[in-house]
């Protein structure tokens, strides 16, 4: 004769779960294949990436907390086993801060590097956004890790009308991104003082509007004032509006397209692991990995059904009452 027990559903599921209970305690490490990435992250920290555009909840940060922010969250969902290092974009060349360090020993460290990242440590206030890229990218290529550049593409003084000058490396020798951050709408640029004080904003004639190095464009010779040796540009008072800050999305993605580099736009949500993933290099990994979870989890989901079960069971005699309770109530 079976004992009423054995009968008893919950007594079977409290059995399972202390079961698995113990396969979480005892279960060893397995091996498993997983991808990691060694990352270098250049920040554009010029004037303009202070320009407070980017939506965050009910108001609005400036591009470079936006960036920081998703940088932070990037390096909490790399992978262990991943390598991130750390560096700045300033007047026309790209600064190491720290080689890639693995990610998930060195969290709190690379974390706080990122959080004290800023402006002040810029050692001159032009923006060649070209020439930071290609430094940034002959960084990368001597680390050997994968490239995220963020910037919003605002280059002080612009272009010469000759262009973006030549790059000297193969493009596609070094993968990874460059992401764009700011608003699409124009916004007036910061004036800080000598002290770093916001003081207001640059007005159209405090910002040159366009370059006059190198080579005149070509249709300077219709220009206002224009002499071929005097004056080359003309004399014309020019707005191209370089003094309000707006992402450059056109000229980024020529840039990417010239280096051979992805680029993707920094919107929210602010997720960069799968576009680095798409456009970085994996290195294929094998870790001995914590599995305990699993079995702890399930052992879990059986209690909360023996709890379940329970209550269940301690309302169906109320139920079974119920109907002939109304059933005296009708005569």
């Amino acid at each position: 004769m079976i004992r009423p027990a054995l009968k008893d559903v919950r007594m079977w599921l409290t059995a399972g779960a202390l079961l698995l209970a113990l396969v979480a305690l005892f279960v060893p490490r397995i091996p498993l294949q997983r991808n990691a990435y060694d990352v270098l992250a250049i920040v554009d920290i010029t004037t303009s990436m202070n320009t407070r555009d980017v939506p965050s909840g009910t108001e609005k940060v400036s591009r470079l907390d936006a960036v920081k922010s998703a940088l932070r969250d990037t390096l909490a969902k790399l992978p262990c086993g991943s390598r991130l290092g750390l560096g700045f974009f300033t007047e026309r060349r790209s600064f190491l801060l720290f080689d890639p360090v693995e990610v998930c020993e060195n969290f709190a460290p690379v974390d706080e590097a990122i959080a004290f990242l800023d402006w002040r440590m810029a050692w001159e206030g032009d923006s060649y956004v070209s020439k930071g890229l290609f430094s940034a990218i002959d960084l990368a290529g001597s680390l050997k890790a994968d490239l995220l550049f963020i910037t919003d593409g605002h280059e002080l003084p612009p272009l010469p009308f000759s262009g973006v000058g030549p790059f000297e490396g193969k493009p596609g020798d070094v993968g990874g991104l460059i992401v764009g951050v700011g608003s699409h709408k124009r916004s007036p640029l910061l004036k800080y003082d000598d002290d770093g004080r916001e003081i207001g904003t640059y007005a159209q004639q405090d910002v040159p509007q366009e370059n006059r190095s190198g080579p005149p464009p070509p249709d300077a010779a219709s220009r206002p004032g224009y002499h071929p040796k005097w004056a080359p540009f003309g004399n014309a008072v020019v707005n191209n509006k370089e003094h309000l800050a707006v992402v450059r999305e056109e000229y980024l993605q020529k840039l990417a397209s010239l280096t051979g580099l992805t680029y993707t736009y920094l919107a929210s949500p602010r997720d960069l692991v799968q576009p680095l993933s798409a456009a970085g290099h994996a290195r294929n990994l094998t870790v001995a990995t914590n599995v305990s979870a699993v079995p702890g989890t399930l052992a879990l989901v059986l209690l909360v059904l023996v709890y379940v079960l329970g209550v269940l069971d301690r309302r169906r005699p109320l139920i079974a009452i119920l109907p002939s309770t109304r059933s005296q109530g009708a005569y």
